[in-house]
């Protein structure tokens, strides 16, 4: 299935700005690979583990719904 054909939509482009932390900084926080971010971050992302969630949620201080939508 395309990227395109999901409705979610990942916010973690305005997370960062908010928190003024970088896709490189976030990653280094968390042990994810800064091409597994970007892919979130430019909507790519196919599926997130939870334990992934659960540290992306820890670092910037959010909630799944925070970083995560559904666009109708």
């Amino acid at each position: 299935m395309p990227p395109e054909d999901h409705r979610v939509r990942c916010h973690l482009d305005e997370l960062l700005e908010a928190k003024g932390m970088t896709v490189t900084e976030l990653s280094r926080r968390i042990g994810i690979t800064h091409a597994n971010l970007s892919a979130l971050k430019n909507n790519r992302g196919r599926a997130i583990r939870f334990s992934t969630l659960t540290a992306l949620c820890d670092a910037l201080d959010c909630a799944p719904g925070d970083l995560f939508s559904v666009r109708r």
